[in-house]
């Protein structure tokens, strides 16, 4: 069954709905990765889209949690049939999946905890006390209070791509920002941070590939870098 699937490959490309971050450019090459190991002759051209939570960035996302604030409009794109698979950040599914679609894979992933990164000179030991710390997640805000107890920081929501919330501590006056640990491995970034105590959102760091769920083909392709 294979080999009768490696001979189809070579003419095979699978077009790939995504946001169109830096950090979802990175996401799609680790998948691409991840699938040129088991399918060389695979080909990916990616589709990218803007969502509901890259245009509003003022709405908490505590408030966003498990909807498709992140991706009704990438998984769109696979229902009306304009790309094949969409790759998402796993913790950004909805709780349920629109109807007609589910998960072919989902990978191994990176580090699944938070990192406090800290503005250039300041650590742990020279935070200063009420400093200021960009969070984005009620739970996130708990683990800075809880880890940074003596410290009395202020916490403040941020919204925005990994380059915007890092900005903060540049041009804000922020002491660090939380932001997870995966995405700084991903988009290479080396900053002055430590891994932050505390709960994280299921599957943080892990990558999701939405299909049709009738599509028995992409199924079996994407089974490859299923981590479950």
């Amino acid at each position: 069954m294979q080999e009768q699937w490696q001979r189809q490959l070579p003419s095979w490309e699978v077009k790939v709905a995504l946001r169109g971050s830096a950090l979802s450019r990175k996401q799609l090459e680790e998948v691409f990765g991840e699938m040129r190991f088991f399918w060389p002759r695979i080909c990916f051209f990616p589709l990218f889209v803007t969502t509901k939570g890259d245009r509003d960035q003022t709405t908490p996302l505590s408030l966003m949690e498990k909807t498709d604030f992140f991706t009704a409009e990438v998984d769109e794109k696979v229902l009306e049939g304009s790309a094949d698979v969409a790759v998402h950040s796993a913790k950004d599914l909805p709780e349920k999946l629109p109807q007609g679609l589910c998960i072919a894979a989902l990978t191994k992933g990176r580090n699944p905890s938070d990192s406090l990164v800290f503005r250039k000179g300041l650590s742990l030991a020279t935070f200063p006390k009420g400093g200021k710390v960009g969070i984005s997640s009620d739970r996130r805000e708990e683990n800075v209070r809880a880890f940074l107890q003596e410290k009395r920081p202020s916490c403040l929501h941020i919204r925005g791509a990994i380059d915007k919330r890092l900005a903060y501590l540049t041009q804000e006056g922020f002491s660090a920002v939380v932001v997870a640990k995966a995405a700084l491995e991903r988009l290479g970034y080396t900053l002055p941070s430590i891994l932050l105590p505390g709960p994280v959102p299921p599957l943080q760091g892990r990558l999701a590939i939405v299909v049709k769920q009738d599509d028995l083909f992409l199924r079996r392709l994407f089974e490859k870098i299923d981590a479950r």
